[in-house]
């Protein structure tokens, strides 16, 4: 993702550039390789969208997560989704004051500005569409009234993709509602023996203790409207577009991307041109997002799945067959 600029932007990048490189910083004092998980996790903060993170138990899904909220001073509320879970649990419920004689409304931990959920496809569908409205409307409806969630709001969940015994399906009205899927993958060799070089020294027991806060909730907002107001060509709008029909028309793809897809797609690029000292989208960066925003979203039919093709094969070819804006 890394590139090497050879012009002047015409916006002042450099309190974002700051404020990306801080949290970069502290963040590396603890998850060793993992870049392009880091990289995505700070993209979808600054394009204000919700992350799903897939991976095998001990590749730092949860740690990430964690990590990146102990470099916002907001509140952090971490959920771990079982079976048992109720949504009341998760949004909160009204309860009863004997000295009012009134109903008052208990929030529930989802009222945060950093949401980690651990394990999110351990709860069953009820709980899960309790998370429909939040992750969408930023709000919470109970008894007929809105509650409006303080901003920024990010939930970041984690799944395990092999692990199936007591575990839910998420429906596809809540996969289109996550901003990226983030698949994990075992370290290199050489990177896990510096991850091993890191525990062996590792003097305390609370890795997090490491991590500083570098930004408020209120300059994470400056920073999303910053990465909003970057410069997008209408050609590269035609092309994210003509991208998201082709999965709609695609023979391989039983179920193709929304015009909610089209739109992360749009403010993810924006992010990553961003992140690379630009203030205006290339197409690189729509290819760069564009597997991460789909892969979730895209649902192929039953024969190439039995084929073993995958969703990033199919966004592969398509990415082939769409002609690049010049």
């Amino acid at each position: 993702m890394e590139e090497v600029n050879t012009f002047e932007p015409r916006t002042d990048l450099s309190a974002v550039h700051t404020a990306i490189a801080a949290v970069k910083a502290e963040m590396a004092k603890v998850i060793i390789g993992q870049q392009q998980m880091i990289d995505l996790l700070v993209a979808g903060l600054l394009a204000n969208g919700h992350i799903l993170i897939e991976g095998v138990p001990g590749v730092a899904k949860t740690l990430a997560a964690k990590l990146l909220a102990s470099t916002i001073d907001a509140k952090f509320s971490r959920i771990q989704f079982t079976p048992d879970l109720m949504p009341a649990d998760v949004l909160g419920t009204s309860i009863f004051n004997p000295q009012s004689k009134e109903f008052e409304y208990k929030k529930g931990p989802i009222f945060g500005n950093i949401i980690l959920i651990d394990e999110i496809n351990r709860a069953p569908a009820k709980t899960q569409a309790a998370l429909f409205e939040v992750m969408e409307e930023r709000q919470i409806t109970n008894d007929g009234v809105p509650h409006f969630l303080n901003q920024p709001f990010m939930v970041i969940a984690t799944q395990n993709p092999i692990e199936q015994e007591g575990t839910y399906r998420l429906p596809e009205a809540q996969l289109d509602r996550f901003l990226f899927k983030i698949e994990v993958k075992y370290p290199q060799v050489e990177e896990e023996v510096e991850i091993l070089k890191a525990a062996n020294l590792q003097k305390s027991a609370h890795v997090l203790d490491k991590v500083e806060s570098v930004l408020t909730a209120t300059q994470v907002q400056d920073l999303q409207t910053q990465v909003r107001q970057v410069l997008l060509d209408e050609k590269l709008l035609q092309y994210i577009a003509t991208l998201m029909n082709e999965t709609r028309h695609n023979p391989s793809i039983y179920l193709g991307a929304s015009p909610r897809a089209s739109i992360a797609v749009m403010n993810c690029a924006k992010a990553i041109a961003v992140m690379n000292g630009r203030d205006f989208v290339t197409p690189d960066d729509v290819v760069y997002v564009l597997p991460h925003i789909l892969r979730h979203r895209i649902m192929l039919t039953p024969e190439r799945e039995m084929e073993g093709i995958t969703p990033d094969d199919i966004i592969g070819e398509i990415l082939k067959a769409v002609a690049v804006p010049r």
